[in-house]
């Protein structure tokens, strides 16, 4: 599967104004965003289910893969393209025995060497960051900056995103860096008007 990695949205509810999340999903992608990413950290499994299944007809509808935050058993239950996982999820190995060559599985990199390990594991893409300061993850210490972003990103030869902090006045400088794409939530999810607000993120 040819992936386009350019405009990557990942998904927070409690950024939503005046609308319900698969209705922003399609805004979203009718302004432009090319993968989709379902993040959930507090709902409960059955609430994530029905949530990703009401997600996935809107991404099936404009074929936009659909990659579930690590929860691999939600990935399956879907049948979604893939899944994301952190430092600190199941181990990449695992996962990808668990749910095949076929899918996608993506992981979060915040240095070369986990940025390499993850490549040498099999890694169909890196989430590298967080670039800048952001609101929706509270536990980065230092941002990577943009030359953090290059050095990571020049280390690897498989495709990724730039994630954390990203919006309309920086995402420029960070696809100079050669980056395949840029991963974001608040500049999109967090504005009164999404389809414009993904708009203004297409170079």
């Amino acid at each position: 599967m040819e992936i386009n990695y350019s405009l990557y949205l990942v998904t927070d509810r409690n950024l939503l104004k005046n609308t319900n999340l698969p209705k922003a999903v399609e805004e979203a992608i009718l302004g432009g965003v090319t993968l989709i990413q379902l993040r959930e950290k507090s709902a409960s499994t059955r609430e994530f289910y029905k949530l990703a299944l009401e997600v996935k007809k809107v991404t099936s509808h404009y074929k936009v893969p659909l990659i579930i935050n690590d929860r691999l058993d939600i990935a399956q239950a879907v049948d979604a393209d893939g899944v994301h996982l952190g430092q600190s999820d199941m181990p990449l190995t695992m996962a990808r025995k668990i749910l095949g060559k076929g899918k996608i599985i993506g992981i979060s990199a915040g240095t070369v060497e986990e940025a390499v390990e993850a490549e040498k594991n099999g890694a169909d893409y890196l989430g590298i960051g967080s670039v800048f300061f952001t609101k929706t993850k509270k536990d980065i210490d230092t941002p990577i900056g943009i030359e953090g972003l290059r050095k990571i990103y020049s280390s690897v030869n498989i495709p990724a995103v730039a994630i954390g902090g990203i919006d309309e006045h920086n995402f420029r400088d960070v696809l100079s860096t050669g980056v395949d794409g840029i991963s974001v939530i608040s500049a999109i999810l967090g504005k009164d008007d999404i389809k414009s607000a993904a708009q203004s993120l297409v170079k």
